[in-house]
C-alpha cells in the first residue's frame, strides 16, 4: 500500500507546475502526504522537512533529501509533460525520473520508519526547493533550520547504485583585455590576437591528482564573446570556462591555480559548490554492497555540493533521461528503489 501511495504522489506531483522558484503546488501535495499519515512537518518557503517520531539530538542524524523542483520542458517533447501518462509500465512526465521517483521512494522510507523505537540513527526526511538553479531558497538556505546531520543519502536517479562522490563545479569569468580601436588603425594591443595564447594556456591546465572514484579535474572552455561591428576592435574579449573538480582539490585551490596560470582577468562566480564523497568503507556504503550495489563517481552536482557530512548519491531512475525529451521513469524502479532503501536502512538502523 505505501509503495502504490508513492507512485499515486508522483503521478499528482508531475501533473503539478514546479519549475524552480514555483514550488508551490508541490510542495502543498507533500503536505497532504504529511498529514495523510499524521506525521507532523514543517515548511520553509518551498521546503519541507519531518524528523522520525523517536527523534533523540543525542544520537547522530541521517538525512534522506531529494528535491521536487524540475527544470523547463525542453522544446523536443512529444508528450505533454505534465499528463503523467503510464504506458507499458513506464510513467511519463517532467520530473519524474529527475527526481521525482528518488523523492516519493525516499519519502515511503521516511514513512515506513517514522514510528522505529529506539534507532540507531535519526531519520531527518527534507523535500527541498530550488535544488535545479542551487537557488537562494534551495536546501544550502534552509540547513541552518535543521538538526546536526551526520550522515546523508540525497536522492538522484543512479540505478539504484551508490555513487560514493561527486564532482564539484566552479564556473569562471575570464576577461581578455585589450585597446580598443578603429580596424583601419594600427593596433598593438587587439584582445582578439592574444585569444590563442589564452587558449593554449587553458589547454595546458594540469592538475595531477586524479580521484580513483571521479578521475581527473575537466577544465573546459564554453564560452568566447568579442566584438559588436566589424570595423571596431573590441576592449576585451570574455570566455567563460566549466570547471568540474574533484575530491582531491578544493574550490579555492582550483581558483588559485587557474588564476596563477592565465595572464589575464579570472574570477569565480562561485566557490560554494565543492566535490562530496563518502568513505568506501563507511557501514552505508558497505550495508550497500551487500545488497549488490555498485559504486562509482557521478560527474553531475546535486545538493550534495550544500552538505559538510558525508553523504552518498542514490535512487531510482536513470541519469541519462535527466532533462531529456518525454522523461520517464518504470514504475518498476520506483517499487525496487523503496525496497532497496528500506533493506539498506534496515542494515544502519
Amino acid at each position: 500500500m505505501l509503495t502504490q501511495n508513492a507512485i499515486t504522489l508522483l503521478q499528482d506531483l508531475i501533473q503539478i507546475e514546479s519549475f524552480s522558484k514555483k514550488e508551490s503546488g508541490t510542495a502543498q501535495r507533500l503536505e497532504h502526504w504529511f498529514e495523510e499519515y499524521k506525521i507532523p512537518f514543517q515548511r520553509k518557503d518551498n521546503n519541507l522537512w519531518a524528523v522520525n517520531k523517536a527523534f533523540d539530538s543525542k544520537k547522530p542524524t541521517l538525512l534522506l533529501n531529494s528535491h521536487h523542483d524540475t527544470v523547463l520542458p525542453n522544446l523536443a517533447y512529444t508528450r505533454d509533460p505534465f499528463a503523467a501518462d503510464l504506458v507499458d509500465g513506464k510513467l511519463y512526465g517532467l520530473g519524474s525520473n529527475d527526481a521525482g521517483g528518488a523523492l516519493v521512494s525516499l519519502l515511503a522510507l521516511f514513512t515506513h520508519y517514522y514510528d522505529h523505537t529506539d534507532p540507531a540513527y535519526n531519520l531527518l526526511f527534507v523535500a527541498s526547493a530550488e535544488e535545479e538553479i542551487a537557488g537562494e531558497k534551495s536546501l544550502r538556505n534552509l540547513l541552518p533550520d535543521l538538526p546536526k546531520i551526520d550522515l546523508a543519502i540525497v536522492g538522484e536517479p543512479t540505478l539504484m547504485h551508490l555513487a560514493i562522490a561527486e564532482k564539484g563545479l566552479v564556473v569562471f569569468d575570464v576577461v581578455i583585455k585589450g585597446t580598443p580601436s578603429h580596424a583601419a588603425h594600427p593596433n598593438t594591443d587587439n584582445p582578439l590576437m592574444k585569444l590563442p595564447e589564452i587558449i593554449k594556456k587553458i589547454e595546458n591546465l594540469s592538475f595531477e591528482k586524479v580521484s580513483p572514484v571521479l578521475g581527473p579535474v575537466k577544465v573546459t572552455l564554453t564560452q568566447v564573446e568579442a566584438g559588436s561591428q566589424h570595423n571596431v576592435v573590441p576592449s576585451e574579449v570574455q570566455l567563460v570556462l566549466d570547471v568540474r573538480v574533484n575530491e582531491c582539490y578544493t574550490n579555492t585551490e582550483i581558483k588559485e591555480r587557474i588564476q596563477a596560470a592565465l595572464p589575464c582577468e579570472v574570477t569565480p562566480r562561485s566557490l560554494r559548490l565543492q566535490s562530496s564523497s563518502i568513505d568506501e568503507n563507511h557501514p552505508l556504503v558497505q550495508a550497500g554492497k551487500k545488497l549488490r550495489r555498485n559504486v562509482y563517481g557521478s560527474p553531475t552536482l546535486s545538493d550534495q555540493a550544500a552538505l559538510s557530512c558525508p553523504s552518498l548519491k542514490l535512487g531510482p531512475g536513470d541519469s541519462t533521461r535527466s532533462h531529456s525529451a518525454d522523461e520517464y521513469i518504470y514504475v518498476s524502479e520506483i517499487e525496487e528503489g523503496i525496497a532497496l532503501y528500506i533493506e539498506l536502512v534496515k542494515q544502519i538502523l
